[in-house]
């Protein structure tokens, strides 16, 4: 089941993308994809349901999952990638948040901030959480997911390492730099979330090209570990790490800039395309 919410900001709806790829109201079930109907009863309702209007045109995609109380995100979680980073390949997991307030939908625009000189790009598995995380084990890390989106974990690698003051977050918590969806795919329809290929381009060139396989942590591991930092509750959002070919380790560095234009993807879960422009 592909679940999405359809609309302008602020006022999307409850959708359902059908087998033929329309999009199907859910609004006379529920009032939206909250953290609520992230259940396996909820979605196991909502996947019963029959004869769903059809939302005619092409409405905005906006965030797949509404009230998301946090985003997590993991860095440095493809070998290569670290390589290309110059960074040593993590023995744990770094770990590190994103404001919620960086979530857009998946075609939505990434707004440069202003001074932004060293805009990047990184396609990676969105993992979003389906029930109460607390101490569990790897064996059951799977069992607490809902679904899994397309994330761009957008980076501003000047804030982030220059100005970083030795942590991240100025780099990556900027307004747009987390565009998510364009659907959640429900956990039942992703046999083996460590068997998917994700890629990116900019301006129609393929930068990135990479599969989950070959995450360091993989994701059962990740909901296991986190879960005995912090709890995961419904609808927070784990962003796994990206695979090599981003901006930062091309020689020389090549950034974003307005105008540009990048499509992302994930086998099974759809595709994003967000344009750049520089915040006025």
């Amino acid at each position: 089941m592909k679940l999405l919410r359809y609309g302008r900001p602020g006022k999307e709806k409850p959708g359902m993308l059908d087998d033929e790829g329309r999009i199907r109201d859910l609004s006379r079930l529920i009032d939206d994809i909250t953290p609520d109907v992230l259940s396996s009863a909820a979605l196991r309702k909502l996947k019963a349901a029959k004869n769903l209007p059809i939302v005619r045109g092409k409405p905005r995609l906006g965030p797949p999952v509404a009230g998301i109380g946090k985003l997590v995100a993991i860095g440095l979680n493809y070998a290569d990638h670290a390589k290309e980073a110059g960074q040593p390949i993590p023995k744990e997991p770094v770990v590190f948040l994103k404001p919620t307030g960086c979530i857009i939908g998946a075609n939505d625009t990434v707004v440069l901030p202003k001074g932004a000189k060293k805009g990047d790009w990184e396609v990676e598995l969105a993992v979003v959480i389906g029930r109460k995380a607390k101490y569990v084990s790897r064996k059951a890390g799977l069992d607490y997911v809902a679904g899994y989106a397309i994330a761009n974990d957008v980076s501003e690698r000047a804030y982030q390492i220059e100005r970083g003051g030795g942590q991240w977050t100025k780099g990556k918590a900027c307004d747009t730099f987390a565009p998510l969806g364009p659907w959640l795919v429900t956990r039942d329809e992703v046999k083996n979330p460590q068997r998917l290929d994700l890629w990116c381009e900019v301006n129609g060139k393929r930068m990135q090209s990479g599969n989950t396989r070959t995450m360091i942590f993989a994701v059962d591991y990740l909901v296991s570990y986190l879960s005995q930092f912090m709890t995961l509750d419904p609808g927070d959002v784990i962003i796994t790490g990206t695979p090599p070919g981003v901006g930062l380790g091309m020689k020389p560095p090549k950034f974003l800039k307005p105008g540009d234009v990048m499509r992302l993807g994930i086998s099974g879960l759809g595709e994003q395309c967000q344009d750049v422009r520089r915040d006025a």
